[in-house]
């Protein structure tokens, strides 16, 4: 990973590791809100998880074909579920 993305906070962090276990949430999004390629997410997960839960994610994402957006359906096209309200600051509203 390079040395500019490692001054994440640990809400940054925590939130960048949610983002890279939703099935729906692109490395293009990740991308667009942290500036981490796809490479820098994996090394990062590499360095924050334990070792069996990073092969447990990357057997996950190998297989799952919304992470990348080329591979992704047409019919997908946003970041979020559409039954998340909105994202503001890293943070999701809550369902009511």
């Amino acid at each position: 990973m390079n040395a500019k993305h490692t001054g994440f906070s640990a809400i940054e962090l925590d939130r960048i590791i949610e983002m890279a276990w939703e099935d729906r949430t692109t490395f293009d999004a990740i991308k667009f809100q942290f500036n981490l390629s796809e490479a820098d997410v994996k090394a990062l997960m590499k360095k924050e998880l334990k070792f069996s839960s990073y092969k447990l994610w990357r057997k996950r994402v190998e297989s799952c074909s919304t992470k990348h957006a080329a591979k992704r359906p047409a019919e997908i096209d946003r970041f979020k579920c559409s039954r998340q309200r909105g994202i503001s600051n890293n943070k999701i509203s809550k369902r009511r």
